[in-house]
């Protein structure tokens, strides 16, 4: 496919020792050598570099390096010329005019990446994978997007794909012989695929939980009465003074938020207004915006102090806001404070009522203020997220799309299935086999259409 020749800044914008400039385009090389003062750049072989100067008629804008590849072995399969030149906003952006003066235009986000998949350099969830390393922020999701950006998902999505196939062409050959009514497909071999299948889609679907946790990392609510220590738990997770920390009941009336690593994974702690009756409109809203944290956290730390709290207030917290996607953490705070023979007693007549409920939430003795216990809380965090991963599998599912199409995919199989079992006739058999097939393919852009491409790649930045 020819395209236009494109360019754009490849590196972050600011100022910095050295920035690059990307060109993708049949013209790629012709229209860098007009700007070029050194060699002939159109004389040049493959992944070689020169030195010169990128020159506006007779004005020289910067000393640079000029790195020339050459179609097909290159990111977008075309000609590509990478310029480097000293980084300052204003050079780069003098250096592109004269690019464009000479018949380049600039790239629109995600350009780049969309000619290599257009080009069939890359498959759609390996472009996905390119954005999901430029944003990763930590070492888990960046191995989960490396591992996507070598074909994890496609190599899966790809074996199913193919046994499928062969079935759907045995059904599509039935019906060319319909009025001979015969069968190729053995129709028992297809149900024992479409079951192997289903537990495939599934694990995929249910990795998920996981892929979504790395990579945009667990929502923590910090939860509990005014002056429970839930600011002071806020700062000695984060080892700084994050949130205020007043005796004085209601000092946080909103919420904060703040991301913090912890073993490679990212989580997002929230800190909330303490929950009270409260006639002060601020106070309430605050109080308002903690009810509503708890509802899409995956994670609530519910912060109580024994002498400001009794075991059936925590109790009936609990059963209130329990839901099977959200893990209790019930922290009982200020234990350098509490009697030992206290504490036990208080904690024990919580566990034992919510088991009756069948409820068991973790239950950790901490002091925010004394940093006691902080590491333990941290191990538990972890524990979580590693909980959430399948080690029989080694493709996680980061990516929203993805689970969308894997979702319709596995209702696709149910209901192929459904129409095997039913003796459907061969016509509407083939009609969900083809369903089916459509929607494995949409993971890897095999069946996609332009406004899903143009909504994936808008996403990406330009240059990329």
């Amino acid at each position: 496919m020819k395209h236009d020749t494109i360019c754009a800044l490849a590196t972050a914008n600011g100022i910095g020792a050295l920035g690059i400039i990307r060109l993708s385009g049949e013209e790629a090389v012709t229209i860098a050598h007009k700007a070029f003062k050194g060699k002939n750049l159109t004389k040049q072989k493959s992944h070689t570099v020169h030195y010169g100067y990128i020159v506006d008629g007779e004005e020289v804008i910067d000393e640079v390096m000029v790195s020339v590849f050459l179609a097909p072995k290159t990111f977008t399969t075309e000609n590509v010329v990478e310029i480097s030149f000293h980084g300052s906003p204003h050079i780069g952006k003098k250096i592109l005019e004269v690019l464009m003066k000479h018949g380049a235009r600039m790239a629109k986000a995600g350009e780049f990446t969309m000619r290599a998949f257009m080009n069939g350099r890359i498959d759609l969830s390996q472009a996905e994978a390119i954005a999901d390393m430029i944003a990763s922020e930590n070492e888990a999701s960046r191995k989960v997007a490396m591992n996507q950006l070598k074909g994890g998902i496609t190599n899966e999505i790809s074996i199913l794909r193919t046994d499928l196939l062969n079935f759907v062409s045995l059904i599509e050959l039935e019906l060319d012989f319909a009025e001979e009514d015969v069968e190729f497909a053995d129709r028992t071999a297809l149900i024992a695929l479409l079951r192997k299948i289903e537990a495939k889609l599934r694990s995929l679907i249910e990795s998920f939980r996981y892929g979504n946790a790395v990579k945009n990392g667990v929502e923590v609510a910090i939860i509990g009465k005014p002056n429970a220590g839930k600011s002071t738990l806020l700062n000695a997770l984060l080892k700084e003074e994050r949130a205020i920390v007043s005796d004085i009941a209601g000092t946080t009336r909103d919420t904060i938020e703040e991301v913090l690593h912890i073993k490679g994974n990212a989580f997002r702690f929230i800190d909330t207004a303490g929950l009270r009756e409260t006639e002060d409109a601020v106070e309430k809203i605050g109080v308002e915006k903690a009810m509503e944290k708890i509802s899409s956290a995956k994670i609530m730390l519910y912060l109580y102090e024994e002498t400001a709290s009794t075991p059936d207030e925590i109790i009936s917290f609990v059963k209130e806001f329990h839901r099977p996607d959200l893990k209790i953490i019930l922290l009982h705070n200020k234990i350098d404070l509490a009697a030992d023979v206290s504490e036990n007693l208080f904690d024990r007549e919580i566990t034992e009522s919510l088991a009756v409920s069948g409820l068991t939430p973790v239950m950790m003795g901490i002091s925010a203020r004394e940093k006691t216990g902080i590491d333990a809380l941290k191990e538990e965090l972890s524990a979580y997220v590693e909980s959430l991963k399948d080690e029989e599998s080694n493709v996680v599912i980061t990516n929203q799309r993805h689970f969308q199409a894997l979702q319709k995919s596995l209702d696709a199989v149910y209901r192929v299935e459904e129409a095997v079992k039913t003796r459907i006739s061969t016509e509407l058999l083939a009609y969900e086999l083809r369903n089916a097939l459509e929607y494995l393919g949409e993971i890897s852009g095999e069946f996609t259409n332009d406004e899903v491409l143009g909504n994936i790649f808008s996403k990406f930045c330009i240059g990329k």
